[in-house]
C-alpha cells in the first residue's frame, strides 16, 4: 500500500491488513469503502449474492467480485486471518456459509460503521444524518469541497488543525453522484471526509463528526428502534459524539435534543417561504426568529430555482439549483452553509450549486418531452412521498400526476401504511407494486393492499412488476393523444430501478 495509506491505516489500526474482503460488497455503502482501500493501494474483493450495474463497475476497477456463496469466493491469498479484514454488512444473513466459515476461523470482522468510524477518527469528519435528504445533502457538500481551490480554514472549531487545504475532498456518499459517477470520492491532498450517516442499526454512533448535519428526525426503522422515541433518542446520542469544539447544523423546527461536548457550537438552518405546504419538521417559515443560515426569495420559472443564502455577515443572491427541486433548497442550504465554514468562497458556493447534478435515484428525470415526463425518485418513508409529489406539483402545475410506488420492507408498511395512503393520495393515479422483502421475511397480512385500501384516491391500483413497461406506456400514449401534460413518477427503495431501462424504451415508442 502507498505511505499515505500505511499513515491513514496505523491511525485507524488497520496497518497489519492488506487485503480486505467484502461480504455484501455490492451495497451501496460497502462499495465506497471498498473503493477507498483500492484506491490505497489494497487488495480488494467480495461477494455479493446478484450481480448489479454497481458490482459490474467495482469489477471494471479492478476488484474481483464473486456471485457464489462458497469458499470459491475467497481469492487465492486470502486464506491467512491474520493479513485479511473482513468486512461486512447486516444484509448478509447468519446462516450465510461464507460468513460462517471466515467466523470459525477467527478472521477480524468489521461491520461498514465500524471501518467509517475508525476512517472519522482522525481526519476532519463531516458528517450528514437524517430520516430524510442526508444522500443529497452529503453529494452536495463534497461536491462544493471538491470544486473549492483549497485555502487556509478560517472559521472551523479552535481544536482542530488549522493546516492548508488542497483541491478535493474523501467522501463516502449513499448514492451515485451524477458529477462523478461514484459514491466515493478520493483526495491525497486533503484531510476532510464526507460520511453519510446511517441510523439504521445505529451505525451512525461509530462516527466521531467534526461537523454535523441533522437534517430530519421524523421516526423510521420502528423494527429496530421500537418507538419513536428511541428513534430519535439515537439522534440525541449521535450530537454527543461531535468531537470538541466541533459544530452541529440542525434543521429548524426539528425534534432533537442536543446533547454537545463542551465548546460544540449549534446552529440552525432552514428555508423562509410564505408559500411552504406545513409538512412534518418543515414549520420554520412560520417563526418569527429566524435560523442562523437560510434561503429566501425563492424564485421558480421555466422549471428553474433560484434563491438568495444568508447567513451571520455572508449573502450569496442569485443561487440557481443544479437539480431545481423544491425540497433540495433546504439541502443546499445545509450544505452551503458547512462548506462555508470550510472555506468554500461565495462565488464557489453559487458555481457549485449551478454545476451540481444530484444522485442517481433522487428525482432523476429520465424522460422529459412536450407530454410526458418520467421522473424516478428513491423515496420510501411517507414524509419523502409528500415532499417528492408536492415538488412535482409545483414545478408541473396543471399536469396529470402518476405515482408508482414500491413498497420496501414489511416492517416498514405495517408500520406506516396509512402514512404512506395519506401522501400517496395527492397523486391523481396510483400504481402500487409488490412490497420488496430486502433483508425481511414476509409478515402475515402485510401487503400493498394495506397501502391500497387506505388511500383515498379514486384511481388505483395493484401492478406486477412485469405488466408495468406497458402499463406506462399506455399512459404515455393517452397523454399524448389528450395533449395533456402526464407526469410519471417511480418511487421507493427497492429494485424497481432496474425496471426503468424497459419503462424509458415503452415510454419513449
Amino acid at each position: 500500500m502507498t505511505q499515505q495509506s500505511n499513515d491513514i491505516s496505523h491511525s485507524v489500526g488497520l496497518s497489519r491488513f492488506n487485503k480486505f474482503f467484502f461480504l455484501g460488497i455490492g451495497g451501496i455503502g460497502m462499495s465506497a469503502i471498498a473503493r477507498f482501500f483500492k484506491l490505497r493501494g489494497g487488495s480488494v474483493s467480495g461477494y455479493d449474492r446478484t450481480p448489479s450495474a454497481l458490482t459490474h463497475s467495482l469489477e471494471s476497477e479492478g476488484i474481483a467480485v464473486s456471485y457464489t456463496d462458497s469458499l470459491a469466493a475467497l481469492p487465492a491469498g486470502y486464506d491467512d486471518p491474520c493479513k485479511v479484514l473482513v468486512v461486512r454488512t447486516p444484509a448478509v444473513p447468519q446462516d450465510s456459509v461464507l460468513l460462517q466459515w471466515l467466523q470459525s476461523k477467527g478472521y477480524m470482522m468489521m461491520k461498514r460503521a465500524e471501518v467509517l468510524g475508525l476512517l472519522t477518527r482522525d481526519m476532519r469528519s463531516l458528517c450528514v444524518a437524517g430520516t430524510h435528504g442526508k444522500t443529497t445533502t452529503s453529494t452536495m457538500l463534497a461536491h462544493l469541497l471538491h470544486n473549492s481551490e483549497g485555502r487556509m480554514l478560517s472559521d472551523v472549531p479552535a481544536s482542530a488543525p488549522k493546516q492548508q487545504q488542497g483541491n478535493g475532498v474523501n467522501a463516502f456518499l449513499g448514492g451515485i453522484s451524477v458529477n462523478y459517477g461514484s459514491n466515493f470520492l478520493h483526495s491525497d491532498s486533503s484531510d476532510i471526509v464526507v460520511v453519510e450517516a446511517d441510523e439504521y442499526d445505529r451505525s451512525f454512533h461509530h462516527l466521531r463528526p467534526t461537523m454535523a448535519i441533522v437534517t430530519s428526525t421524523d421516526p423510521d426503522h420502528l423494527d429496530i428502534y421500537g418507538s419513536a422515541e428511541a428513534y430519535r433518542e439515537s439522534f440525541a446520542v449521535f450530537t454527543s459524539l461531535i468531537k470538541p469544539g466541533g459544530v452541529l447544523l440542525r434543521k429548524a423546527g426539528i425534534t432533537l435534543e442536543s446533547r454537545l461536548q463542551h465548546g460544540v457550537r449549534e446552529l440552525t438552518y432552514g428555508v423562509i417561504d410564505a408559500y411552504r405546504s406545513a409538512d412534518s419538521d418543515s414549520q420554520q417559515g412560520t417563526n418569527t426568529t429566524l435560523p442562523d443560515y437560510y434561503a429566501d426569495n425563492i424564485v421558480t420559472t421555466d422549471g428553474e430555482i433560484r434563491f438568495d443564502f444568508h447567513g451571520p455577515q455572508v449573502c450569496v443572491r442569485d443561487v440557481r439549483l443544479g437539480v431545481p427541486v423544491w425540497v433540495n433548497i433546504e439541502n443546499a442550504v445545509a450544505a452551503m452553509t458547512i462548506a462555508l465554514l470550510n472555506g468554500v468562497t461565495e462565488d464557489e458556493l453559487r458555481e457549485g450549486m449551478a454545476s451540481f447534478r444530484g444522485t442517481l435515484r433522487r428525482f432523476n428525470t429520465l424522460v422529459k418531452t412536450e407530454n410526458t415526463v418520467l421522473i424516478d425518485d428513491y423515496a420510501h418513508h411517507p414524509d419523502e412521498l409528500r415532499q417528492s409529489i408536492c415538488s412535482v406539483r409545483r414545478l408541473y402545475p396543471g399536469a396529470t400526476l402518476t405515482g408508482v410506488f414500491q413498497p420496501h420492507l414489511y416492517t416498514r408498511t405495517r408500520d406506516f401504511y396509512k402514512q404512506f395512503a395519506a401522501s400517496l393520495s395527492l397523486l391523481d393515479r396510483l400504481i402500487l407494486l409488490p412490497i420488496y422483502p430486502a433483508r425481511e421475511l414476509p409478515i402475515d397480512g402485510v401487503t400493498s393492499e394495506l397501502i391500497l385500501k387506505e388511500a383515498t384516491l379514486d384511481d388505483k391500483e395493484l401492478c406486477d412488476k412485469t405488466e408495468l413497461p406497458e402499463k406506462l406506456r399506455a399512459i404515455a400514449v393517452n397523454g399524448r393523444d389528450t395533449k395533456h401534460k402526464q407526469v410519471i413518477m417511480t418511487l421507493g427503495a427497492g429494485d424497481i430501478d432496474r425496471l426503468l431501462p424497459d419503462i424509458v424504451q415503452q415510454i419513449e415508442k
